[in-house]
Order: structure tokens, then C-alpha cells, then sequence
């Protein structure tokens, strides 16, 4: 399988900016690579081994975070390409990426995510939106989950 211009992902993605806070992106590109499902993963692991721009990345990111969206399985194996963007200061970047850790609870990633709450809170970067509100969500999410893990295994016990 080809998936035509895989690299051509950053294209059609507009950051954001004082007149709105949050990224657009080329959704007929999107989906049709979120239709391919897992068929597109090693695509998108290579797109983002290789990827030159900010928008490249988000692009790849809202693509996994859509075949998250769709049941696709096995993005949570990306793990070690995903964890090569964990000290990223785009806090466009790290919110994508607080997305997909929030839906994966990459057990790995809960560590990075911690660093990014830290870094945002104490040097924000972001004029136009709060990237706190989705890697504090993702850090809850985990302590949720744990939480409930540790919960019900005491019952059943």
C-alpha cells in the first residue's frame, strides 16, 4: 500500500494566531489516511521520523489522534517515535501530543508529561491558547485511571 504524498502532510496546516487559538488543519487529506487505518501507521512512524516543520508534525499528531478517534490499534506501539517530540517547546506540539498520551496512557509518557505541565506553567509559551488545559487533562486522566485500576483490583481480591 501507498499512500500518495505522505509528506506533503504539513500542507494545508495553519498554526494559530491572534485571531484563533487553535490549529487547522487539510481534513480531506486527514481522512483519508484515518481511512487506511492501521495499514497507514509505518506511513505516518515515518513521516514523523522525517518530518522538517512544525506543521508536518501537528499533521502526523492529528492523524493519530483521529485513528485514536476511530478505534485504530497499535499507535500506542509509536511510542519511541511519538517520545522523540516529548521535549518539544511548540506548545502546539506538546498539546497534540497530550492528546494522544491522555487516549493511549503510554505508560512511559507520564513522566514527559509531568515536565511539559512543568515548563508550561512556569514559562508559558503560548500567547493565544492555555496548553496546560490538555497535558493537565492527560496527567489526570492517568492518575484517574490508576486510581480506578487500584480500586477495582481490591474488590475483586
Amino acid at each position: 500500500m501507498y499512500i500518495h504524498n505522505i509528506n506533503s502532510i504539513g500542507q494545508g496546516v495553519s498554526l494559530p494566531n491572534s485571531q484563533r487559538n487553535y490549529t487547522l488543519f487539510n481534513e480531506a487529506k486527514t481522512q483519508e489516511i484515518v481511512n487506511k487505518k492501521e495499514q497507514a501507521l509505518p506511513y505516518i512512524n515515518e513521516c514523523l521520523k522525517t518530518a522538517q516543520s512544525e506543521e508536518e508534525v501537528l499533521g502526523c499528531l492529528h492523524i493519530l489522534n483521529k485513528m485514536l478517534d476511530n478505534g485504530v490499534k497499535g499507535i500506542d506501539k509509536m511510542y519511541p517515535v511519538l517520545s522523540k517530540f516529548n521535549d518539544a517547546i511548540s506548545p502546539n506540539i506538546q498539546t497534540m501530543l497530550a492528546g494522544i498520551y491522555r487516549k493511549t496512557l503510554i505508560p512511559d509518557a507520564f513522566g514527559p508529561l509531568n515536565k511539559m505541565l512543568i515548563r508550561q506553567t512556569f514559562m508559558p509559551n503560548s500567547p493565544y491558547f492555555d496548553p496546560t488545559e490538555e497535558i493537565g487533562g492527560a496527567i489526570f486522566e492517568y492518575i484517574k485511571q490508576a486510581a480506578a485500576v487500584n480500586t477495582y483490583s481490591k474488590i475483586k481480591n
